[in-house]
């Protein structure tokens, strides 16, 4: 198992892996060959980055029986895109937009995927993901689907901000029963485990490829559990998954 971080220290930007207190940096990316690159820098000195710069942003609605609510769960993956450009680092702000009024946390398990793939079977798509990490899905509830709801979520979902991840992508773990636990203000809002998702990652991958080839990078939020309320100015939200990490955003 590996914790893979994308860092800045000092004036360089790098990719490492985090061994203990410390950072080793390494050659290239966290999709070659991870080679070890100069001496470590302890982990309290770098400011850790989004952990992955992707081609692209999958998400998945309505995928935990515990968020449909009165609605009907759906009988395949309902897949929509987020912008790169709405990635927030971890520690970095959610920023509320003008005429925002109604905007929503959405505490997610995060796949990153790490080869190229097109129509693959759910049995061939376990290989396919590089690893996972903790992502906020943040929404815009109004545009999303208020009275004056937009045609598209293009900015409900993808405004600059709405999608923090970190704090480091994990490889080599078994992300099918993992505890997910979201905290607003240190209260907990959302907690459940990985092992109720509606369709599953290896579901999720492989339904994806039928349509669209899947590329090293490409990131699939897979669905939030439970309900999400409204944030405010202050507040600070926190993603924790066991065995990954804690992934933290102030609001403002």
């Amino acid at each position: 198992m590996k914790k893979l971080v994308r860092f800045q220290h000092g004036q360089t930007t790098a990719y490492g892996a985090v061994d203990g207190d410390s950072v080793q940096p390494l050659e290239g990316d966290l999709l070659g060959a991870q080679q070890a690159s100069g001496a470590k820098v302890p982990l309290s000195d770098v400011k850790l980055l989004f952990p992955v710069q992707p081609p692209k942003i999958f998400a998945v609605g309505l995928n935990y029986k515990s968020h449909l609510g009165s609605r009907t769960a759906p009988a395949q993956p309902e897949i929509f895109y987020k912008p790169v450009s709405a990635l927030q680092n971890p520690g970095d702000p959610i920023v509320i937009p003008p005429q925002s009024k109604n905007l929503h946390f959405e505490g997610e398990l995060v796949v990153v995927v790490g080869k190229r793939c097109s129509r693959i079977s759910a049995e061939q798509a376990a290989s396919a993901v590089l690893g996972v990490t903790c992502g906020n899905d943040v929404s815009e509830r109004d545009w999303q689907s208020g009275a004056a709801k937009d045609l598209q979520w293009w900015r409900a979902k993808g405004s600059d901000t709405f999608a923090p991840l970190g704090p480091w992508v994990v490889t080599g773990i078994d992300y099918s029963n993992l505890l997910l636990t979201t905290r607003l203000n240190g209260n907990v809002v959302q907690q459940q485990y990985t092992s109720d998702l509606l369709f599953n990652v290896p579901a999720i991958v492989s339904y994806i490829s039928q349509w669209v080839t899947l590329e090293p990078g490409d990131l699939i939020y897979t669905g939030t559990p439970g309900s999400t309320s409204k944030l405010n100015p202050g507040d600070v939200v926190e993603v924790e998954i066991d065995g990954i990490g804690v992934l933290r955003n102030p609001v403002e």
